[in-house]
């Protein structure tokens, strides 16, 4: 039986990268179903928030050279609950969430909803992978007022999604092999196929590679902007090997509890 595969992201459902990434899996083999945001969702993290109309989540219905594609009033983590509850199909065996429109590396994963839709998808034993296009280059920022590294994300035009979307198709395979609830956060560079100098396995480097700064602080308003990481590279983290020119990919796993730490003594509740 040909494995099923969930394509979603958090860019929206027009996001080049999502079609990219979904040709490439059908490509490969597998039965390919399509389901993201009507709208970017981007930083959702896991959240399960739709917007409805009477009620109802509402799904605009496409295609795609052949693939079913639909646009959901609906954050990428719920997108794939509704996915494992049958409404784009059977539900999926693979979730694919992304490429998304930078890299999703280091312990900021945390807020990622490219990561947290495959993370959502492991609760319910369902294997996924995030996957990302590193498009923060050095002509990627800018330097601001305060001396830090503004974020500017080229055109999607010339960014290469298929690059992504290529390295992803080839670890499929191993995917659908893997135990129930494997989860791989992948992170491509941005550059031609032929000049990606591999696939590295790397640790979470302890800081993302961008952060929130305080632009501008008034009476009854803040404004926030988006600052490149200036913290140094750790070796062999999935943003010191991408700055090196590598595809990273990291096995990560939902929050679970912590062993081993000693918590104040638990007393009865007085009567």
């Amino acid at each position: 039986m040909t494995p099923r595969i969930l394509v979603t992201n958090d860019d929206g459902v027009e996001a080049p990268g999502l079609r990219a990434l979904a040709l490439a899996a059908r490509d490969a083999g597998y039965e390919v179903v399509v389901a993201a945001p009507r709208e970017e969702a981007s930083g959702m993290s896991a959240a399960l928030t739709a917007v409805t109309s009477g009620g109802r989540i509402v799904l605009e219905r496409h295609d795609f050279q052949g693939l079913a594609v639909y646009g959901v009033t609906a954050s990428p983590a719920y997108i794939v609950v509704l996915a494992d509850l049958g409404v784009f199909g059977e539900p999926p065996d693979l979730v694919l969430s992304g490429p998304n429109r930078g890299a999703n590396a280091g312990r900021a994963v945390l807020h990622s909803g490219t990561v947290g839709a495959a993370l959502t998808a492991a609760n319910d034993r369902v294997r996924a992978m995030a996957v990302s296009l590193d498009v923060l280059n050095p002509s990627a920022v800018d330097a601001t007022a305060s001396g830090g590294a503004a974020v500017v994300v080229p055109d999607d035009s010339v960014l290469h999604w298929d690059t992504a979307a290529r390295v992803a198709a080839g670890l499929l395979a191993w995917l659908s092999a893997a135990p129930p609830g494997t989860v791989l956060n992948l992170n491509v560079p941005d550059r031609p196929f032929d000049e990606v100098r591999g696939l590295r396995e790397a640790t979470l480097a302890p800081f993302g590679q961008a952060q929130m700064a305080l632009a501008e602080n008034g009476e009854g308003f803040v404004r926030t902007a988006v600052e490149k990481t200036g913290e140094p590279l750790v070796p062999g983290s999935d943003l010191a090997l991408l700055a090196e020119g590598y595809a990273t990919v990291t096995a990560i796993r939902p929050p679970s509890e912590v062993t081993g730490v000693r918590l104040p003594a638990q007393r009865p509740a007085s009567r």
